[in-house]
């Protein structure tokens, strides 16, 4: 299973509410990229956001960004871990 809790998380802060980057992965298909994971934990919740680079789409274009909300980290984690090993299975190449 892919690790995806760093050794030391990097902050960013605003002064409205402090923004703490939690993990960023890209994963990559026969040397492209398909799937960018990126968690940043607020106060209240913590986000992971995907953006999606279909194998059909021409390179170079957006890819399609979809933000999923948890309340805990710990969910959070566990739903990047499974994605993470899902794309895995399928051959997919995790960094």
């Amino acid at each position: 299973m892919s690790k995806t809790r760093p050794d030391v998380p990097q902050a960013e802060s605003t002064e409205a509410d402090p923004v703490r980057s939690l993990f960023q992965h890209e994963v990559r298909r026969d040397g492209r990229v398909v799937v960018k994971l990126h968690a940043h934990q607020t106060a209240t919740t913590v986000t992971v956001e995907s953006e999606v680079f279909p194998v059909t789409q021409a390179a170079g274009e957006p890819g399609i960004t979809r933000p999923f909300a948890f309340s805990s980290l710990d969910h959070a984690h566990r739903f990047a871990d499974e994605t993470l090993l899902a794309l895995e299975y399928l051959g997919c190449t995790i960094t």
